[in-house]
């Protein structure tokens, strides 16, 4: 009988066919264990996420709800035109280009300051971190203590022969909320700043002392190149907290507060309470494209400025 005599070539052929079939099983049930253990998350934002979001395109143009017929952009137009809505759109947007900047420069101060040798640091600290163990209605109760027509603040200026103010029912009301937005988000803005600075390579910075490069040098050319990704996550997440502001002025004077405080939100809250849910998502809509539109610009100022650091 002959048996045929195999190569060697032959069996290392062999070997591998078989190596690669095992790894190609073994990366098989590598990604269906990655499918199974995603799904729950995949379905959950589908379900809370993308299928309400389809139903508020769908509501933003019909006339309504029960007859259905389609309108197009007509809940856009009468929602544009609505005065009501110019003026929540026009206080948010002030609201925001002002707190924003304000919250993102500020707390990088402080985190500068506080990686400086500083007297009561620790005090220092706990200041502004104090409003993020505080529950928002022990914060806005503290607020109306402040501000009220009778409160502290009326106390200090009567006291330096000042006239009293109604903080809260005049031009200075928005001064007010931008005042709380600050207190209650400078210090997580802070931390987020503190972690950035202290991840900076030391051994950079030591060469650019070296190099008798200025503090304002090393600042403006090292430290904010390094943070540039945590500077676009800070200033989103401001700008985020910055449209939930409704929380704090409903909290503090209503569904109808004065002109200036009158937000988006609450244009929604009160379209909502009147169930006339295709201006209140033509609304949401309206607003989910400057968020997206502001947003991407951010992502693209930061990929600028911050391509040199990541090569």
């Amino acid at each position: 009988m002959h048996f045929p005599i195999r190569r060697k070539q032959d069996i290392k052929v062999t070997k591998r066919k078989g190596k690669s079939g095992s790894a190609q099983k073994r990366t098989r049930r590598g990604k269906l264990i990655s499918a199974g253990y995603l799904f729950p998350s995949a379905a959950g934002v589908l379900l809370f996420f993308v299928m309400p979001f389809m139903i508020v395109i769908y509501y933003s143009v019909v006339d309504n709800p029960i007859s259905k017929q389609f309108v197009f952009f007509d809940n856009f137009v009468s929602v544009f035109q609505n005065a009501a809505f110019q003026q929540a759109a026009k206080n948010t947007l002030t609201f925001s280009f002002v707190s924003v900047p304000l919250a993102v420069v500020l707390s990088l101060f402080l985190a500068m300051l506080l990686e400086s040798k500083m007297p009561f640091k620790s005090q220092f600290r706990t200041f502004f971190l104090s409003p993020m163990m505080v529950p928002i209605a022990s914060v806005v109760l503290i607020w109306q203590v402040l501000f009220h027509y009778n409160g502290m603040m009326n106390e200090v200026l009567v006291f330096f022969q000042g006239e009293k103010i109604d903080w809260l029912n005049s031009g200075y009301a928005q001064v007010v909320i931008v005042v709380l937005f600050l207190w209650k988000n400078l210090g997580y803005n802070m931390i987020l700043f503190m972690a950035a600075l202290s991840s900076i390579p030391k051994d950079i910075l030591e060469v650019a002392v070296l190099e008798s490069a200025t503090p304002l040098q090393t600042f403006l050319h090292i430290k904010l190149r390094y943070m540039s990704s945590t500077i676009l996550f800070v200033t989103i997440m401001s700008l985020i907290n910055s449209f939930k502001v409704f929380r704090e002025i409903y909290l503090l004077k209503g569904d109808y507060p004065y002109d200036t405080m009158y937000m988006l939100q609450h244009f929604m809250n009160n379209t909502f309470g009147r169930l006339d849910y295709q201006k209140m998502s033509a609304a949401a809509i309206m607003m989910a494209i400057v968020m997206v539109i502001l947003i991407g610009a951010l992502f693209l100022t930061e990929n600028y400025f911050g391509k040199d650091v990541e090569g």
